[in-house]
């Protein structure tokens, strides 16, 4: 920033720039430029810390959006500011339209980057298509290593698939393919070291999350891992480990082991939250703006698009959602107690 001020042309720039959308930012001066979209509540997996072991009732496909409205919500937020947009699920894969939604926003002016978080049982088959469709960016999520640990972790088959989806990946050319590892006690903590290792020979950002409570995943604080203990079993092992700069908005801190071609990272939402710095909004599959993981409040898009509201209206309500969003979360206690869906229908 101070070079920009001190260099002529910069100071034009800094003085002209267009205003970041007020609507995208709230009362405390975050600017929401990353938008996820949940493009399904199915899910061909049943992972034991996303969905309840009962399952959960889906909503009937007339309540879930279009393509049609998802990428009519997609252009209005990235006219506000948002230049990235996620799609998420359930598992966004086995909606049939999928590749197609990825080239409609392709299209959309002002969208830098379109990513996709997958379990990766249908990677291998789609990726090519997503790709020439435009899809840019890729997590894919694996929570062990051990194919039999695979199966009683998910509920079902489909390790193999998963590590194939992963290659293909990187054969394609990303970079970096990141992968998401829940990190649960008693589970796959002991796997920590194998998934460094894992980034030895392999372009990957192997993410470790922290253990997070949701409706049905039945959280309790001894399963929860924090990222200080995990970094200092990894440190025992690799004491060479170096920190890696990041993003003012990352929720994740990053790491490397010298000479391994990819880094590790550890994303902390229970044990130091990351809110202050928050630039994500979220749009459910059944078209519900949540402006927080973690808060139960939620304004639905569909019924106001489904009711002919005008495009001006709709950036009202979502102003109006933004800035109602609160400081921070209620802290990892008080999440366990709220009501809130079960990840599977974030």
């Amino acid at each position: 920033l101070q070079e920009l001020q001190s260099s002529g042309r910069g100071r034009f720039l800094l003085e002209h720039a267009a205003p970041f959308s007020a609507f995208l930012t709230d009362s405390f001066g975050r600017q929401h430029n990353y938008l996820r979209i949940s493009l399904t509540e199915k899910c061909n997996l049943r992972c034991q810390y996303c969905m309840p072991e009962e399952g959960v009732r889906l909503s009937p496909k007339s309540e879930l959006l279009t393509a049609q409205e998802i990428i009519t919500l997609a252009r209005l937020f990235v006219k506000e500011g948002v230049d990235k947009i996620r799609l998420t699920g359930g598992e966004p894969l086995i909606r049939p339209d999928v590749v197609d939604i990825v080239g409609q926003l392709h299209k959309i002016e002002g969208l830098k980057t379109i990513a996709v978080t997958t379990n990766g049982i249908n990677l291998t088959r789609l990726l090519p298509r997503l790709k020439e469709a435009g899809l840019n960016a890729i997590n894919i999520s694996l929570d062990t290593l051990v194919p039999a640990k695979f199966e009683f972790i998910v509920r079902r088959k489909g390790f193999h698939k998963v590590m194939e989806g992963i290659h293909k990946a990187t054969e394609l050319g990303y970079r970096p393919v990141k992968v998401n590892c829940v990190v649960m006690r008693g589970l796959n903590e002991d796997e920590l070291l194998g998934f460094v290792d894992f980034t030895k020979d392999l372009p990957l950002d192997v993410r470790f999350i922290e253990y997070m409570p949701f409706d049905g995943n039945k959280w309790n604080f001894k399963k929860m891992v924090s990222y200080k203990e995990m970094l200092d079993t990894i440190k025992q092992r690799w004491p060479e480990l170096e920190k890696l700069p990041c993003e003012a908005s990352s929720t994740a801190k990053s790491y490397k082991v010298p000479n391994f071609q990819g880094q590790i990272s550890f994303i902390t939402s229970m044990s130091e939250h990351f809110c202050s710095s928050c630039n994500r909004l979220r749009i459910t599959a059944d078209g519900n703006l949540k402006v927080c993981l973690f808060g139960n409040s939620e304004v639905s898009l569909r019924d106001h698009l489904r009711s002919g509201a005008s495009e001006e209206e709709l950036i009202q309500i979502i102003g109006a959602a933004v800035g109602r969003k609160k400081k921070q979360h209620a802290g990892m206690f008080n999440i366990s107690q709220m009501k809130n869906r079960p990840m599977i229908l974030i």
